[in-house]
């Protein structure tokens, strides 16, 4: 297996990539290879900083950067040499098998749906995420971002994405799939939430169990809870600054410490012909390397694949 990583994308890059990807190195098995995108030049120096040798990576020359403020689509097509275009070249070529990075979100799905493309079927892309349950179980949130107006068939298919995700990625055998909303009543919402319930119950593609709560979403039932990017960008942000305020008041325990985005380290753009994982543009070494680590993961569970053939 090869992962690709964005040596050049992130508030804190290269520094923080690379130490990142050292640690990564040190963790993954020895048949997994790390293919780092970036100027070479860089990344040997830094690697020296660290006495780690160049000959433990791969490395892929990149003479451009794509600015984490630059307008994705034009960037992606007027840098065909910068790290993200040059990383998606070899995931759609099949020379690596997963390509990570904490640079522009925008040009990460541009690379995506212009390189490796949308499966067959699926009708928007959403950004997924992880949360801890107070129990020791976890949450699959989507989406976080990626889709801030959906329509109510695209909330039933992120029901689907979400359990398949929860099943071959986290290990829940038969996920449960809940829909987030303002009460627990099927009556309860807007106009949205209220449509896509009527199709998400009693569907025979995964176990709908009805609507959940925002207070529940550490300790519901549900395995995946479905809502539209704009609603779960502003929760995954509210638990990141939650988190944030119980470190700075020394409040934290072990269940706070699984708030901190480092222990995820990316999201995976699902439903997309090949994995790709988007990090937090303020990713440090942790949540690098946890990056890469999820990329394996979902790389070595054959998601791509499962989702086409569900679909199919």
């Amino acid at each position: 297996m090869k992962i690709g990583l964005d040596i050049m994308g992130g508030d804190y890059a290269p520094k923080k990539t690379i130490h990142g990807a050292i640690l990564a190195l040190k963790q993954l098995p020895k048949n997994i290879k790390v293919v780092l995108f970036g100027e070479k030049n860089i990344i040997i120096s830094e690697l020296k900083s660290h006495n780690f040798s160049e000959s433990k990576f791969d490395i892929i020359d990149c003479s451009e950067v794509i600015g984490m403020h630059e307008h994705a689509t034009k960037a992606f097509r007027s840098k065909p040499n910068s790290s993200i275009s040059k990383g998606f070249e070899y995931l759609a070529k099949g020379e690596i098998d997963g390509f990570a990075s904490a640079g522009n979100t925008g040009a990460m799905f541009v690379g995506g749906f212009y390189t490796v493309k949308t499966i067959p079927g699926v009708l928007r892309p959403p950004l997924a995420t992880i949360f801890p349950k107070e129990n020791g179980g976890v949450n699959v949130l989507l989406d976080v971002g990626a889709n801030a107006d959906c329509k109510p068939d695209v909330l039933y298919q992120f029901g689907l994405l979400g359990a398949l995700f929860s099943k071959y990625v986290c290990d829940i055998k038969n996920p449960k799939v809940s829909l987030l909303n303002l009460g627990e009543e099927k009556t309860k919402g807007n106009l949205l939430t209220q449509a896509s319930y009527e199709l998400m119950q009693n569907n025979p593609d995964y176990k709908f169990i009805g609507n959940c709560e925002g207070r529940d979403i550490f300790n519901s039932e549900s395995d995946v809870i479905v809502c539209d990017g704009f609603t779960g960008n502003i929760v995954l942000k509210q638990a990141e600054g939650f988190y944030s305020i119980m470190k700075k008041r020394g409040l934290l325990d072990e269940y706070f410490k699984k708030l901190n985005y480092e222990t995820y380290g990316g999201t995976p753009i699902l439903g997309l012909n090949k994995t790709v994982i988007i990090g937090h543009g303020i990713s440090n070494e942790i949540a690098i390397k946890n990056m890469i680590i999820l990329t394996k993961n979902v790389v070595k569970a054959d998601l791509a694949n499962k989702i086409k053939n569900n679909l199919n």
